[in-house]
């Protein structure tokens, strides 16, 4: 597993990571059992990075993780959460000191952990990134050891650019994907620059991408793909990557012709190492129902970069089917 690292933030990160947003809901059912399959195939397969939240099943995620590292050891693993959307009303007011101390006090406790290792503002209103108040606040939890570091998860990439001008903010979390390239005219750069790791969400456009789904294909109620397909719970750009689900599934089948014949290479882990190919990259975080997807995704990181003409191609199909549904949104 490649190891990449940011001035900003003191671990090291495996190039895939593991997002356990599935592991708590949102994505059908998963099982305690599956829930511990899914981190020992990662962790076996050489992740070392895991990202979760405390809004992930109402904080079972983070149990999740708590209990299996437990028993497993924590050694070696970085795990980051994220706080902010437990607050009710969702408005710029409710992000303060005391708040970010109750939030991240749960966080500590569902962990098992005195000092959580990363957290991230968790797609708060927009005005929270631009507040001196803000980060004021996560300096302080710093300073008291409730966290190691900060950094926030954006919706656009305005957000990500505001977010990296502040001197303390050690990673963005931000959709990126081969049916959403905006993030690498400006964010990726300005990253690089100023040593802010880049965490790779939704890599996969929500499954899309792996090129297993056609027109027909359908989704458990409980599934954020079934409930959110036109932002009716949370930002519509989480779902898909924002693209409506027949041009995805119709741009997935040309990226799939891609993989060379007698490869062995999944269209996942194409999508995947086309991420991992681009400058200011630090990790990405596919999510994994099973343990044989978790396998499959940390594989990715071993596959070759990809060549000129498969690149080409990649731009091609954006432009020509995806760019006019999600590249001035973001």
């Amino acid at each position: 597993m490649d190891i990449r690292t940011s001035s900003r933030l003191a671990h090291d990160l495996s190039a895939v990571g593991l997002g356990c947003w599935q592991l708590g809901a949102d994505w059908g059912d998963v099982s305690d059992e599956s829930a511990h399959a899914v981190l020992a195939a990662a962790l076996d397969a050489g992740v070392t990075f895991l990202d979760t939240a405390d809004v992930y099943g109402d904080g079972r995620s983070e149990k999740f993780i708590g209990s299996f590292l437990a028993g497993r050891g924590r050694a070696g693993i970085t795990v980051a959460t994220k706080m902010g959307r437990r607050a009710d009303p969702h408005v710029p007011e409710a992000f303060t000191l005391d708040a970010f101390r109750g939030w991240t006090d749960r966080s500590r406790e569902n962990l098992g952990v005195d000092t959580l290792d990363l957290v991230q503002l968790h797609c708060p209103p927009t005005p929270v990134f631009s507040a001196d108040a803000t980060y004021d606040a996560l300096d302080v939890l710093v300073e008291e050891g409730r966290v190691g570091a900060y950094g926030v998860s954006v919706e656009t990439c305005a957000e990500a650019l505001t977010a990296i001008a502040r001197p303390s903010v050690a990673s963005v979390q931000i959709v990126v994907n081969a049916f959403r390239r905006k993030p690498l005219e400006e964010v990726l750069p300005a990253a690089i620059e100023a040593g802010v790791a880049i965490i790779a969400r939704v890599p996969l456009a929500s499954g899309l991408l792996s090129g297993k789904y056609d027109e027909s294909t359908t989704f458990a109620a409980n599934d954020h793909r079934t409930f959110n397909r036109s932002g009716e719970a949370f930002d519509v750009g989480e779902t898909f990557a924002g693209v409506p689900f027949e041009i995805g599934v119709a741009a997935a089948r040309e990226i799939a012709a891609l993989l060379p014949e007698g490869s062995g290479a999944t269209t996942s882990q194409l999508a995947l190492r086309w991420i991992l190919d681009q400058p200011g990259i630090t990790t990405v975080i596919p999510g994994a129902r099973n343990p044989e997807q978790a396998r499959s995704n940390a594989g990715a990181a071993s596959l070759d970069p990809l060549t000129a003409e498969q690149s080409a191609r990649f731009t091609e199909i954006y432009d020509s089917s995806i760019r006019e549904h999600v590249h001035a949104r973001w």
